[in-house]
């Protein structure tokens, strides 16, 4: 059995995996979903990393799974652990000195997100999270993970540079959600590509699916556990 660690996105909480932990655990997998810090502006992605792994403990034989944000602190997880599979779940993938702050310009974002938009009418980038992030999440969960919201990540965290000197050598997975309004589907898979050189996977849902296709994120992370194993 494999342990999978789940790393939550920006603002967000490790509550939002609790869906696709508790499709892991009816498997008999171990999982660790932290809260990183938050509310601390001094913390880096260094910090975060350490949170991570103090949580962790002994556990070896791990998946490393970020959602988001969290792509840019699970390689950091992944590298420290020598984890058997690392996995981004709409995740940005950062390059090596590249500050998170930096990311949205080096990558193109803001042109990904205007050309989406373009064609569904201006759902993609919408200033409603109820349009933008959860979809297609039922409106009751939306709203508790939208009451959950905090400081994360902190202004040090972003400006400072990606600290490693290559990605990780750990196996690499990504997942692409088809209906993404935040994360273009496009885009991502051509980060994917360019970054990784890897072909992305893909799950219908939003930027948030592991709350509205717990069932479907937790098949394909038990597939690459498979896999792998």
């Amino acid at each position: 059995m494999s342990t999978f660690v789940l790393i939550h996105g920006g603002g967000d909480v490790g509550w939002s995996w609790h869906l696709v932990a508790a499709v892991l655990q009816s498997h008999g997998h171990e999982v660790v979903a932290p809260d990183l810090p938050a509310d601390d502006d001094a913390l880096t992605l260094v910090d975060y990393a350490d949170a991570v792994v103090a949580d962790i403990g002994l556990r070896r034989g791990v998946i490393v799974v970020g959602h988001s944000f969290g792509g840019f602190t699970a390689p950091l997880v992944a590298e420290r652990l020598g984890a058997d599979i690392l996995v981004l779940l709409a995740g940005m993938i950062p390059v090596p000195g590249e500050p998170p702050e930096r990311w949205w310009e080096s990558t193109g974002y803001a042109a990904a997100v205007e050309e989406q938009s373009a064609r569904d009418g201006g759902l993609t980038g919408h200033e409603d999270p109820y349009v933008s992030f959860y979809h297609d999440v039922p409106r009751e969960l939306a709203a508790d993970a939208l009451s959950r919201e905090r400081a994360h990540p902190s202004a040090a965290a972003m400006a400072a540079p990606w600290p490693l000197d290559a990605w990780p050598d750990v196996s690499t997975r990504f997942i692409v959600c088809t209906e993404d309004r935040f994360f273009p589907p496009s885009f991502l898979r051509r980060l994917a590509s360019e970054r990784l050189g890897i072909v992305a996977d893909e799950v219908a849902g939003s930027h948030c699916a592991m709350l509205s296709r717990p069932a479907d994120i937790a098949t394909l992370l038990l597939r690459y556990a498979e896999e792998q194993g």
